[in-house]
C-alpha cells in the first residue's frame, strides 16, 4: 500500500511531494545565526586562545591602560593634582598645535569629565586585550593614537571652520573645551577590528551607537567619535596591503636591534671588523698583467 503523499502526487499528475523549502524568515535567523557564530569565533575566541597560549604577557597594553586612567581619576580629585594633569594631558582646541600633540598620547589616559570613568574602564580594558590579542602590540597603538589623533585635529579644522560651514563648523567657544580621555581610542579600535575580521554585527554596534550619540547630543566628543569610526575604516581597508618603502614599519619600534657575534654574519648597516688571519689579497705587482714590454700579451 502506497503512503498518502505518494497516492496524491500521482492524483495530480506529479511525482512524490518534496520537502518545502525554508522560508525567508527561517533563511533570515540562519544568516544571522551563522554570522554571530562566525563573530563570536574571530572576535572572541582566537584572542582567547592566544591570550592562554601568552599568559599574563597578553593584557600588558590594557594593565596600562586602564592603570593610566584610574592613576590620572585619583590625581585628578585634589586641586594640586589636577593641574598637573590639566598641564600633562590637557588638550584643547586653542592651544598652539605643538602642544596639542605633545599631550596627546598622555591625554589618553586622562579620563572625561562629563564621563563616568569607572563605567568606561571595563570597555577600555576590552578594547585593549582584544585588539592587542587579535592586532599585536605595535598596530594597537598605531589604531589607537591614529584614531584620537584623527579626531584631535579635526576639531581644530572644525573650530577654525566656524559655526556657520554647512553644519560642519564649530563656535569658538568649543576651543576651550576640554578634550581629553580614551574614547576615541576604544570606538577606534573596536571599528578596526570588525573590520579586518569582516565582523557586520560589530561594525553596526560600533558604528550605530556613534552616530546615535552624535544625534541624540550633539557635541564635540559625539563629532570626535564619529571621526575616529571613519578613520578607522579607512585604516582597515588598508590593512594588508603593501607598506611604502619611505613609510617606517610601526614593529620596528618595538624591536631591539641585533648585534652579529664576532664569529656571525654582520647584520645590515652593521660594519664586519677585518679578520687579520685571512689570508692577504695580492698586490697589483704579484697580479698577472695582459701587458708585457709595452706590447699586448696575445699567448693563448
Amino acid at each position: 500500500m502506497r503512503p498518502v503523499e505518494e497516492r496524491r502526487g500521482a492524483a495530480g499528475g506529479g511525482g512524490a511531494v518534496r520537502d518545502r523549502a525554508p522560508g525567508p524568515p527561517a533563511r533570515v535567523g540562519a544568516f544571522v545565526l551563522r554570522t554571530l557564530r562566525n563573530e563570536g569565533r574571530t572576535i572572541f575566541v582566537d584572542p582567547v586562545r592566544r591570550l592562554l597560549r601568552r599568559g599574563p604577557a597578553g593584557l600588558l597594553l590594557a594593565g596600562v591602560a586602564v592603570g593610566g586612567v584610574i592613576f590620572f581619576h585619583a590625581l585628578a580629585q585634589r586641586p594640586a593634582g589636577a593641574d598637573v594633569v590639566r598641564a600633562v594631558g590637557g588638550v584643547q582646541g586653542d592651544l598652539p598645535l605643538w602642544l596639542a600633540l605633545l599631550r596627546t598620547p598622555v591625554s589618553l589616559y586622562v579620563p572625561a569629565l562629563d564621563l563616568p570613568v569607572w563605567a568606561g574602564i571595563t570597555q577600555l580594558f576590552l578594547a585593549f586585550a582584544l585588539a592587542e590579542n587579535s592586532l599585536g602590540r605595535a598596530r594597537t597603538l598605531a589604531v589607537a593614537y591614529a584614531t584620537t589623533l584623527a579626531g584631535t585635529l579635526t576639531a581644530r579644522v572644525m573650530i577654525m571652520a566656524g559655526p556657520d560651514r554647512w553644519g560642519f563648523g564649530l563656535p569658538p567657544e568649543a576651543g576651550q573645551v576640554l578634550d581629553t580621555g580614551p574614547s576615541a581610542a576604544v570606538v577606534g579600535l573596536f571599528t578596526y577590528i570588525s573590520v579586518v575580521r569582516r565582523a557586520p554585527v560589530v561594525f553596526l554596534l560600533t558604528g550605530g551607537s556613534m552616530v546615535w550619540e552624535s544625534i541624540a547630543k550633539p557635541n564635540l566628543a559625539g563629532r570626535e567619535h564619529l571621526v575616529a569610526v571613519a578613520a578607522a575604516i579607512v585604516l582597515g581597508l588598508l590593512h594588508g596591503r603593501r607598506r611604502p618603502a619611505w613609510l617606517p614599519d610601526p614593529r620596528s619600534l618595538l624591536r631591539r636591534p641585533k648585534r652579529s657575534g664576532p664569529a656571525g654574519p654582520a647584520g645590515p648597516g652593521i660594519v664586519a671588523a677585518p679578520d687579520f688571519g685571512a689570508p692577504a689579497a695580492p698586490s697589483a705587482a704579484e697580479m698577472p698583467s695582459t701587458w708585457a714590454d709595452g706590447r699586448v700579451n696575445m699567448d693563448i
